[in-house]
């Protein structure tokens, strides 16, 4: 996604190898022009899925997949990272690594929103190790969901995210990829979107 990219070449930073800051249009102040135009791209790549949920988790993918959402006409559905007083129904949980922040986070839903009549489109703003991904996975098999695809924001290829992804038979979609973010350059491959 040619826009992304450009954002990303503009107001991207790199901090270290492995480590993409976006926190001014991503991960802390958001372009929301940007990011429907993200969930849209998702929503038009996955429009014959039969999709009946979107599935992201707190905080950064709650943005894109909410436009998924809209534009699909489907509910989207957060993974809480803390549970709620509020969340006191039966849940599905999963633990999930955070390569970014180096803590491991239980994540939930509560049951009583996802079930084996949905298919899934799982949306989150990045893919390193594949872990969150992993993580949300889980949580809809727990639920008996199909997984139909997942749409990641931007992945980091150098990181082993898409091949542990594709090994559990999942269809990814990246609209931004990187190849390298060594000596504090941004270097992209071909997105598949």
């Amino acid at each position: 996604m040619e826009e992304l990219v450009n954002r990303i070449k503009e107001d991207g930073r790199v901090l270290g190898e492995g480590v993409l800051k976006v926190d001014s249009f991503v991960t802390h102040q958001v372009d929301p022009v940007l990011m429907e135009a993200i969930g849209y791209r998702f929503a038009e790549v996955f429009a014959n899925a039969g999709i009946t949920k979107v599935v992201t988790i707190e905080a950064s993918g709650i943005a894109p997949a909410l436009f998924a959402a809209k534009k699909l006409n489907v509910p989207m559905i957060f993974a809480r990272k803390a549970k709620s007083l509020t969340m006191d129904e039966e849940l599905l949980t999963s633990s999930v690594y955070s390569f970014t922040k180096q803590v491991t986070s239980q994540i939930s839903i509560s049951r009583k929103f996802l079930s084996s009549e949905d298919k899934v489109l799982i949306i989150d703003d990045f893919l390193a190790n594949g872990q969150a991904a992993k993580g949300l996975i889980e949580l809809c098999q727990q639920a008996g969901a199909d997984v139909d695809g997942i749409g990641i924001v931007i992945e980091k290829s150098f990181q082993d995210g898409r091949s542990l992804l594709e090994e559990m038979g999942m269809k990814v979609i990246s609209l931004a990829r990187i190849a390298s973010l060594q000596n504090g350059e941004v270097e992209f491959l071909e997105g598949d979107a």
